[in-house]
């Protein structure tokens, strides 16, 4: 009888001895087959170190986009990668990064094809970034444009005579306490501001008639802060395309002349760390820091 019990339990003793005498390779071989061969839980579509598209994504208010430029780089030096997926939820941010982002996306383009699509937001600081990519797709929920340049600045004059705060300050410069959260802006100092917002609008609107190819003298009707929904913004030309993501990529891969679409993968705890970080500090600077913004 025990010889028969042990004759039936044989596979799975075997397994199980198996198992623990050569566990090590086998979460081995698990942790390469992961890396090397893994499969995207989003898309079901086959991700491996030799990739040959990459997504890279925008996400939340723009206050510091070095991880994004690193991204883009990694991207622009892979000769392996032949084309990227620029996608984009952000209401916009600081100028400055967005630039930079604009820039980098044109460089890339350069290189290789870039397809930008808005996932749900594309606004303002993040429509900057995207301008250059060969085309724009859009969500068709999504909101785009919002093209208009802000200063903001907080007055806690009455808050500080309440609990019995002053200010002492020792300046050169008529302009140097522009901006300041202490007290009333006086008109000269409203006027000095101005005087940026409004050549950095012209900056802005001259960037998105260029790589768009709008007439920058009807900035009024695509640009001027106004927001779009999708479809408004095809007629406007700000987007080239309204669709969800599976069109952007098809389209991806025909410019691409992929035959074999392989996605490279994004450390998922990574990304979601960068993420809610980001989008912690971005939150905080933009609701407490007074600066010149594309948003």
């Amino acid at each position: 009888m025990f010889k028969f019990f042990k004759w039936i339990f044989t596979p799975i003793t075997f397994t199980l001895d198996f198992i623990t005498k050569y566990f090590k390779t086998i979460v081995f071989l698990t942790l390469v087959y992961y890396f090397t061969v893994g499969i995207d839980d989003n898309t079901g579509e086959k991700t491996n170190t030799l990739a040959n598209l990459q997504k890279i994504e925008l996400y939340g208010p723009i206050m510091n986009a070095d991880k994004v430029l690193e991204n883009i780089e990694s991207a622009k030096t892979n000769k392996n990668i032949k084309g990227v997926l620029f996608v984009v939820n952000s209401p916009g941010g600081a100028v400055s990064p967005s630039v930079e982002l604009m820039y980098a996306i044109k460089e890339l383009k350069e290189i290789k094809p870039v397809v930008a699509y808005a996932a749900g937001t594309m606004a303002s600081g993040s429509y900057y970034a995207s301008i250059y990519a060969n085309k724009i797709f859009a969500n068709p929920g999504s909101m785009i444009g919002s093209i208009g340049v802000i200063f903001q600045g907080a007055n806690v004059e009455e808050l500080m005579q309440k609990i019995g705060i002053k200010t002492q300050t020792v300046k050169v410069g008529s302009y140097k306490e522009a901006g300041t959260p202490t007290r009333s802006w006086n008109n000269y100092e409203k006027a000095e501001l101005e005087k940026v917002i409004n050549d950095t609008y012209d900056i802005f609107i001259s960037d998105v008639a260029t790589a768009r190819g709008l007439k920058k003298s009807d900035h009024k009707i695509y640009a001027d802060a106004h927001i779009f929904t999708s479809r408004q913004a095809k007629v406007v030309g700000l987007i080239d395309e309204v669709g969800n993501i599976t069109a952007a990529k098809k389209y991806l891969y025909k410019i691409s002349k992929v035959e074999n679409p392989s996605w490279k993968k994004q450390d998922k705890f990574d990304a979601f760390m960068d993420k809610i970080i980001s989008e912690a500090v971005s939150s905080f600077s933009i609701n407490f820091q007074g600066s010149l913004k594309a948003y």
